[in-house]
């Protein structure tokens, strides 16, 4: 990048990953001491050493904490807070570039699309970096975004509200997205930019956490139905969503879905009062311009297996 102001700031959210987070600084280093960029890390309530950690090797981060957990959505609100850079990349911290020299990249990216206030990035999930990593997918105006690896111009951030500290996890994305649209400003995909989110996909099931993360993925879908869509199409989007985890889970046995499904939608009466005061809701027309974008990018994978 040319000499100059510091353009970008890299933003990581962590708790209780310090394993992850030194993974991902450590891929990030030629990053971090280029001088390029800004890092700011919120430890959201940690109890595995990851602010020692952080200020013991890598002591040019900015560093901020949550004494007590506050939630992935709130932590990003406090970082997006901090930035004093024209762009900010938001990673998880199981997250890292494939792609070299991506600030260039971005930063010409931007330039010459003055209506992008996010990027999207191509994003692998995986726990191995894929042996592939080209891609022959062009540029496009899309939906969405995905909170593992994504840019924003920050003067786009700045005029659309804060993300839902209540939604506490997922759905953060989508109600920016939504705003975003509302204000004329457009998600554009960037598949010239390759992130590795070390993730396992199928392993999620399995895991401890399914059923919260599962009421938690279908809360915030409800919630942005009652926020942002037109109110004739609720109920037909609010039944479809629940006919098809019935179908495809509950009725297969999944009987941990059933449990997510029903707690999910305690959560949305409760809800109510914060979707009134919050609500934005698209007109029929713009709903119907809204569905005619390219849908969110989420998962990549290479075209030669």
């Amino acid at each position: 990048m040319e000499n100059g102001p510091v353009k970008f700031s890299i933003l990581i959210t962590t708790k209780n990953r310090i394993k992850d987070l030194a993974y991902t600084l450590e891929k990030s280093r030629y990053l971090l001491e280029s001088g390029d960029v800004k890092c700011i890390i919120c430890d959201d309530g940690s109890t595995d050493g990851t602010s020692g950690f952080i200020q013991a090797n890598y002591p040019k981060i900015q560093l901020i904490q949550n004494k007590e957990s506050k939630g992935l959505i709130y932590s990003r609100n406090r970082l997006l807070g901090l930035v004093n850079t024209e762009f900010a990349i938001s990673l998880d911290d199981d997250a890292h570039f494939i792609t070299e020299n991506p600030l260039s990249i971005l930063k010409a990216y931007f330039d010459t699309n003055p209506v992008c206030g996010v990027v999207a990035l191509r994003i692998f999930w995986g726990l191995h970096a894929p042996a592939e990593t080209n891609s022959s997918k062009d540029n496009s105006n899309v939906q969405g975004f995905v909170g593992c690896a994504h840019v924003w111009r920050m003067k786009a951030w700045r005029a659309i509200p804060d993300y839902p500290a209540w939604f506490i996890f997922y759905g953060e994305e989508d109600f920016a997205s939504y705003q975003l649209f509302k204000n004329n400003i457009e998600i554009h995909y960037l598949p010239e930019v390759l992130v590795h989110h070390r993730v396992d996909v199928k392993a999620r099931k399995n895991s401890s956490d399914y059923t919260l993360r599962l009421r938690r993925s279908l809360r915030s879908g409800w919630y942005l139905y009652f926020l942002f869509f037109p109110l004739q199409k609720i109920p037909i989007k609010m039944a479809y969503s629940i006919w098809m985890q019935l179908q495809l889970k509950v009725f297969k046995g999944d009987f941990k879905a059933f449990k997510a499904i029903s707690l999910a939608l305690f959560d949305l009466m409760f809800a109510i009062p914060k979707i009134v005061k919050c609500s934005n809701r698209l007109t029929q027309i713009e709903y119907d311009r809204y569905q005619k974008l390219g849908e969110t990018r989420v998962y990549w994978k290479p075209e030669k297996q």
